[in-house]
């Protein structure tokens, strides 16, 4: 700044001012952040109202979907308004590579958690105190220590940000003792604006987060729960693992993915499968040993193609975007669970699949591990109704999506973009073999006091004289060979049907046994009609190995990410793989650090020049452009 000129005084000399008050220098605004930190031209949704009311020293609950972009409603925030924004985050064993993300955006950034040594702690509290750090990650059970509600006494903190605030929740799907003590910020720091963010709260969900969390004041921002670049698939189970394979093969070969099994056991096994088959793939569960889960996750997260098998003990804040299909080979618990694991896949927004098997046996399953579970007659009344409503969803015959959304309270046209759409099932009238399985359940009931499985009523009905039929003079009973009219697997579907519909329950005795229900009643009757989903039968298997050309030479393994793209754009998008793929590894981060698929889509099409072209790129901001820009530009001009 210019000093300011004195008049001349009576002796003629000119003076000049000797000191002057500093004019500050303007805040950037968020839009400011948005482009220069982050590279992304305008706010998604209602992204700018969220931030603006945060910024402005408002309290926020956000419902966002999964790659929906609720981070930048709590990072830019807390790089507009004056000190450090305080992130609450379960995972620990993400927090290196968020850190590592915001990093190499140019944000200043460390966390506080048990992996680190004393000295490290020490240096990160430092650069708290002094100063140097624009986000601080916190795990929340280090809100119990006396060291840290001193730390952020002495901070100017900016705001506090909850993320995954679903965790507070305990009869949520991914419940967290730690989370009922977050009310501390509310009582130690009332001045400080909290923002609350989760992907998945259904409304009772959401109102226990404002009750537990003290954001009674707050205002709640409900987005849309859609996620339109996902296609959504339930098959029926008959042979899992080769349907998985095929799945892959066909259509996700070379891609990252992730595998939800249930029990530890199912994931070693699948694991070792896929491997045997030529897919790159992972095991990860609470079993195997934390260096051990903490290398699989850390390849997972930074090397392109890897298959992550796993129990839901992950998946949790994974960042990484390209993930191109989530598969379940177990029914899960709950569609918010469901919701929250299928939502890992296409946070780019680029295509992506959701694909399920599921069948007779999950049902059960289910249900015995509720009859068995922990907790009073209300709790599991409350798991049985998660259930159903899960059920709900594999059997329905209308949009899944719509089922879905509507879950969450939102309603919804049909989407075009799941199995239910693509090739509507059809429906068929079950009731008379509804019939002659009921009544089957209730002869061996009356007659014999006896229970079964579905099993051995599928044996009576259809007349197969087994040893176990033998054994217990079933081929006596009148309903023995009244359902020759179905194969084994129809009758499957009708138990598993029945069962989803409550006109069948399984039975308390801890051995999958049947029995009927106050809805069995109204069927066996003929006072109430039952229409049957007519199960699609599963893609044809493919035989022998995945080799390392297939789909030729790994083309076909990006046709998600690639799609759209002319042949020459391809190429390029190929070659920008490539080398982000070795920049990511010399560096030692994720390659989704260096720049998304969607970046690189978005260079493909645009293939620039120069650093002005390259920056107009959208995910390309300041630092980016800085650290990689003339190593993008070197592979655009030589492809």
């Amino acid at each position: 700044m210019r000093p300011t000129d004195i008049p001349p005084t009576s002796g003629g000399m000119s003076v000049r001012a000797r000191t002057m008050t500093p004019v500050p220098t303007p805040s950037p605004t968020a839009l400011d952040v948005l482009r220069s930190t982050f590279g992304y031209d305008s706010f998604r949704g209602e992204q700018e109202e969220i931030i603006g009311h945060v910024v402005g020293g408002g309290d926020a609950l956000v419902l966002m979907p999964t790659g929906g972009g609720k981070s930048l409603c709590y990072q830019i925030p807390a790089l507009v308004r004056p000190g450090v924004g305080v992130v609450i985050s379960p995972l620990i064993a993400l927090m290196h590579d968020q850190v590592t993300a915001m990093e190499a955006l140019g944000v200043r950034a460390g966390f506080l958690n048990s992996t680190q040594s004393s000295d490290q702690r020490r240096q990160t509290e430092h650069a708290a105190l002094a100063g140097e750090l624009d986000l601080l990650y916190l795990a929340p059970e280090r809100l119990g220590m006396a060291g840290t509600t001193t730390l952020l006494d002495r901070l100017e903190v900016s705001i506090f940000a909850i993320d995954e605030a679903h965790c507070v929740s305990q009869w949520g799907h991914d419940f967290r003792p730690d989370y009922l003590r977050l009310s501390v910020l509310q009582e130690r720091w009332p001045d400080v604006p909290r923002i609350a963010l989760t992907a998945t709260a259904t409304p009772a969900t959401r109102r226990e987060i404002v009750q537990r969390l003290g954001l009674t004041q707050a205002r709640e921002f409900v987005a849309s729960f859609d996620r339109p670049n996902i296609t959504y698939r339930i098959e029926p189970k008959q042979q899992p693992l080769a349907q998985l394979v095929s799945l892959i093969n066909a259509e996700h070969s070379g891609d990252a993915g992730i595998v939800y099994c249930l029990s530890r056991a199912s994931v070693e096994k699948t694991a070792e499968a896929l491997g045997g088959e030529g897919i790159t793939a992972l095991p990860y569960h609470a079993g195997l040993p934390a260096p051990v889960r903490a290398a699989n996750q850390s390849r997972f997260l930074r090397d392109d193609g890897i298959v992550m098998v796993a129990t839901i003990a992950f998946g949790m804040g994974i960042d990484k975007p390209d993930v191109r299909f989530v598969a379940h080979l177990d029914l899960p618990k709950s569609i918010e669970g469901y919701y929250q694991e299928t939502g890992r896949a296409g946070r780019d927004s680029l295509p992506a699949t959701a694909w399920m098997a599921y069948g007779l046996a999950d049902v059960v399953q289910l249900r015995q591990l509720i009859a068995r579970s922990e907790g009073d007659a209300a709790h599991k009344r409350l798991q049985g109704q998660h259930l159903d409503a899960m059920l709900g969803l594999c059997e329905t015959m209308h949009c899944r999506r719509q089922v879905v959304l509507e879950y969450f309270g939102q309603k919804s046209e049909p989407c075009g973009n799941c199995d239910t759409c693509l090739t509507p099932p059809e429906a068929w009238d079950g009731t008379v073999a509804a019939q002659k399985l009921l009544s089957t359940v209730v002869r061996l009931k009356r007659e014999r006091n006896q229970r079964f499985g579905a099993g051995q009523l599928i044996d009576i009905l259809r007349g197969n004289r087994t040893a176990k039929v033998d054994q217990w003079e079933h081929h006596q009973l009148s309903t023995f060979g009244i359902g020759t009219d179905l194969d084994d697997q129809q009758w499957r579907a009708v138990v598993r049907q029945l069962l989803s519909t409550s006109a069948l329950a399984v039975s308390g005795d801890g051995h999958g046994t049947l029995e009927i229900t106050e809805t069995s009643w109204p069927v066996l009757r003929g006072e109430r009609a039952v229409q049957l989903r007519q199960d699609a039968h599963p893609r044809a298997v493919r035989k022998g190995r995945k080799t390392a050309d297939a789909g030729g030479g790994g083309s076909r393994s990006r046709a998600a990410a690639a799609s759209g793209l002319e042949a020459n754009e391809k190429d390029l998008f190929e070659s920008l793989r490539s080398w982000r793929g070795e920049t990511a590894r010399a560096a030692g981060v994720p390659a989704y650090v260096v720049f998304s698929d969607a970046t690189l889509v978005g260079i493909s099409r645009a293939r620039p020049a120069t650093l002005g072209e390259l920056s107009a790129v959208s995910g390309v901001g300041a630092k980016k452009l800085e650290s990689y820009g003339d190593a993008v530009l070197t592979v655009v001009a030589g492809t």
